[in-house]
């Protein structure tokens, strides 16, 4: 099982909205078979496995292995307990039980009405660590929730802005801090600013530090306020700014959503099938979220750097925090399970 979540967790961020899952297959105690489900749309991770084998012989007497438990329906591709079945695999060992409505334990029956041999729960705690994202979001109806900002020695995200600084990012953190945001970005479905961010810096919002996929780039704008000239907006990656109406002016990057509470712009995101966010800003933005006690994951780079004076980070409490000294900051992260 361990060699299927290695195998999994190396597409993090490209199978949305599928899980991450990997699949292998053992003939007297020999590895004979493995595979992974690399990207949405492509096939399967049981169903690369199975493909792998050279000597499809040896599958009768085999075990198959998997972190989730195999399909069972048609979508993009056709079900795997219909390929685990079809090659006469007659045990199978699965990590988690899927909880989409689609499956959810119907995988499992399948494969043992057909005569398989299934057992589950094998190493379940790191199997949905692993798919942590697709469980809350079938299991809590809403995204991962990541809230994530630096801040400086005397807790300022950043400094006051003059006229002639607006636009200017301001780096707080240093190297390493930066190409770790960026691949964290790379590892989530989607990332989300308020505008006054958009305003302020003019970022980008991209993975171009590290190598991986960008996010789809959110921006909450109530008021039609983003401008025009924004870099968010001058690239084909997917950018969507929400506002409480269509904004003719950029028709093709508005939605427009209900903004009575922080709770009804996260089932937006969840109706759009948006599996999880990383929550970048402003201190407004962020605090929303905390004071709703939305987010799964907190992670702050605290710099060794003062300002004196600024813009203030947001309220929380570091002591129960994980601590992790890096080159010029420290990192400060909280993780908690809901699934």
């Amino acid at each position: 099982m361990k060699r299927c979540i290695e195998l999994a967790s190396k597409n993090t961020g490209y199978t949305y909205p599928n899980p991450l899952v990997g699949s292998v297959i053992v003939y007297d105690n020999k590895i004979i078979g493995e595979g992974s489900h690399a990207k949405y749309g492509e096939g399967h991770a049981e169903v690369n496995a199975i493909n792998s084998v050279k000597d499809k012989r040896l599958l009768k007497n085999s075990t198959l292995y998997v972190n989730l438990e195999p399909c069972n329906h048609y979508g993009k591709t056709p079900p795997c307990t219909e390929a685990i079945i079809n090659n006469n695999i007659k045990k199978v060992v699965i990590g988690s039980q899927d909880p989409n409505r689609l499956v959810n334990g119907s995988g499992i029956e399948k494969l043992r009405f057909s005569g398989c041999d299934v057992s589950v729960g094998i190493m379940d705690k790191e199997c949905d660590e692993l798919n942590k994202r697709f469980f809350t979001y079938h299991k809590l109806k809403r995204p991962f929730i990541i809230l994530k900002w630096a801040e400086t020695k005397d807790g300022f995200i950043s400094p006051i802005k003059s006229v002639k600084t607006l636009k200017k990012v301001n780096w707080i953190s240093g190297e390493d801090a930066k190409k770790l945001s960026h691949k964290w970005r790379s590892e989530e479905h989607s990332i989300l600013v308020g505008v006054q961010t958009i305003i302020d810096d003019n970022p980008i919002l991209t993975t171009r530090f590290v190598k991986g996929r960008s996010p789809i780039r959110f921006v909450l704008d109530p008021n039609l306020r983003i401008p025009l000239d924004s870099r968010i907006l001058s690239d084909n990656l997917k950018t969507i700014v929400l506002s409480k109406k269509v904004n003719k002016l950029i028709p093709n990057y508005s939605k427009a959503i209900d903004f009575g509470d922080i709770n009804l712009i996260i089932q937006s995101l969840y109706q759009m099938d948006i599996q999880s966010i990383i929550v970048e800003g402003g201190t407004k933005t962020i605090n929303h979220f905390l004071q709703n006690n939305l987010w799964d994951s907190i992670r702050v780079f605290k710099s060794n750097v003062k300002i004196g004076k600024g813009i203030k980070g947001p309220s929380v409490n570091l002591k129960e925090f994980t601590k992790i000294n890096l080159q010029n900051d420290v990192l400060y992260e909280f993780n908690r399970m809901n699934t």
